[in-house]
């Protein structure tokens, strides 16, 4: 797609967020552009869950319904790519994309998600989605009762493996080294039967993404169903940072009640801005943004 026409909106990745934005957008006349390079995190996992009238579908199948559903509105444009750069001028913002075009509009939109930093073991990338997860609220049904790993350490593990024994009773606190837990944290595990092992890990043994065994680094053994790790993110798109968007304690993007960032006119919607890494939290938050954007502009211009 080439072209020299600037856009009412641009909103920076197309997945459930920008989609949602995309579509209220579209529907109050809006004209947009979403720039998306089909990369999202959730790439890999087989089943999404908790979102109302789609629960159990792959995460790509409700993207590909929903852009297909966006598609229907012809002030809505889309281009294959990834946004590099981003610049604020006296009319609004220049975005300029990895083929070297550069695009204006007068609102940003930042769907652009994190990037998890998974943890150095061998098999972790593989399983990453699949058996290797982060939210029970949104795979934890479909192994409740399993023997069931966390991979964490300190408060961090701690709190981790209270969550965790909602769904099971075989539960093991893997800290991956030597327990930083402090006394109590420790004596509230035992008291509930939950296992500590500081062993190093050296792999996850697995079969297409499905973990089987634990190997630690001094030769021991482990078979497991699921590891939950809670694992520290980057932000996907550091576009938002260059233009001065300030970033919580966490590392989301600081938004307000209407999605909208520091800076006048810029706007964070999904994984980028939340804590709470659902499609149904992503929908909602693309919505409020897009109905926001849509009524700020049409009293912008009356």
């Amino acid at each position: 797609m080439t072209t020299d026409k600037g856009f009412d909106i641009i909103i920076v990745g197309g997945s459930y967020a920008g989609m949602a934005a995309a579509m209220a957008l579209g529907r109050a006349l809006s004209d947009v552009l979403v720039i998306d390079n089909s990369d999202p995190c959730n790439k890999q996992t087989p089943h999404s869950h908790n979102f109302l009238t789609n629960d159990g579908k792959t995460p790509a199948e409700i993207a590909e319904t929903a852009r297909l559903q966006v598609r229907q509105y012809d002030t809505v444009h889309f281009y294959k790519g990834l946004a590099i750069r981003g610049y604020q001028t006296t009319d609004g913002f220049n975005v300029e994309v990895d083929a070297g075009e550069t695009f204006t509009a007068k609102k940003l939109v930042f769907a652009s998600g994190i990037k998890d930093l998974l943890p150095e073991i061998e098999g972790a990338h593989a399983c990453w989605g699949i058996s290797l997860i982060h939210c029970p609220y949104c795979h934890g049904y479909e192994v409740r009762r399993e023997k069931t790993g966390v991979l964490g350490n300190g408060d961090v593990g701690f709190d981790f493996a209270r969550l965790i024994s909602n769904w099971t009773k075989d539960l093991t606190l893997y800290t991956n080294g030597p327990s930083t837990l402090s006394s109590e944290q420790a004596a509230q595990l035992r008291a509930r039967h939950i296992a500590v092992d500081d062993k190093k890990i050296a792999r996850f043994e697995h079969e297409q993404g499905y973990i089987k065994n634990i190997h630690f680094q001094n030769g021991a053994t482990t078979s497991v169903k699921v590891v939950y790790a809670p694992s520290p993110f980057q932000q996907k798109c550091h576009i938002p940072e260059s233009l001065g968007c300030t970033l919580t304690e966490e590392g989301y993007i600081s938004v307000d009640g209407f999605q909208e960032t520091s800076i006048k006119g810029v706007y964070a919607v999904g994984d980028a801005a939340a804590k709470m890494r659902t499609i149904a939290n992503a929908v909602f938050m693309g919505t409020s943004a897009g109905m926001a954007i849509s009524k700020r502009m049409i009293l912008e211009r009356f």
